[in-house]
């Protein structure tokens, strides 16, 4: 039976980090997290700090760019582009990884819950920018990145962010 994978990611490095049970280094990717630091208030496009895991993944199969708007797939990036259809600041892409604090006061509950924040780790059309803290809370991860975490990792995987 294969060990329980669980995810660390680090502000500092910008790095997301896929570790076994005997904290083996599965996979490495870089990422980008939020350009307004480290923080849990609701509404302060702040990245949480703290113990998570994923409640929900969205996106299983879609295309590689699928565009998310409010969990919904809306069509590819180059599609949407083509149609000069309108696209919020922070576009979310090919997948979504929900994330749910587990620590009450932390990142659960109230004005620091994650899960309500929507805080997810997704795609991005900004993979230029991966490797710099230029997000609006999120963790974004490259593409291709994000859709090989995605089939790697399982709901209530468990996530530590942290400085």
């Amino acid at each position: 039976m294969p060990d329980k994978l669980r995810i660390q990611i680090s502000i500092a490095k910008q790095m997301l980090t896929l570790v076994d049970d005997s904290q083996t280094v599965v996979k490495q990717y870089p990422v980008s997290t939020s350009k307004y630091g480290t923080g849990n208030q609701a509404n302060s496009y702040k990245t949480p700090l703290g113990r998570h895991c994923i409640k929900e993944k969205i996106g299983s199969d879609a295309p590689l760019n699928e565009v998310f708007i409010g969990r919904q797939p809306q069509g590819t990036l180059e599609n949407l582009r083509q149609q000069n259809k309108e696209l919020p600041e922070d576009i979310i892409t090919s997948r979504i990884l929900w994330l749910q604090g587990l620590e009450p006061g932390i990142n659960q509950g109230g004005e620091v819950d994650s899960y309500q924040r929507y805080i997810y780790i997704h795609g991005t059309n900004e993979e230029e920018r991966i490797g710099s803290a230029v997000s609006h809370g999120c963790i974004r991860m490259r593409n291709r990145d994000v859709v090989e975490l995605y089939d790697l990792v399982e709901t209530d995987c468990l996530v530590n962010i942290e400085e």
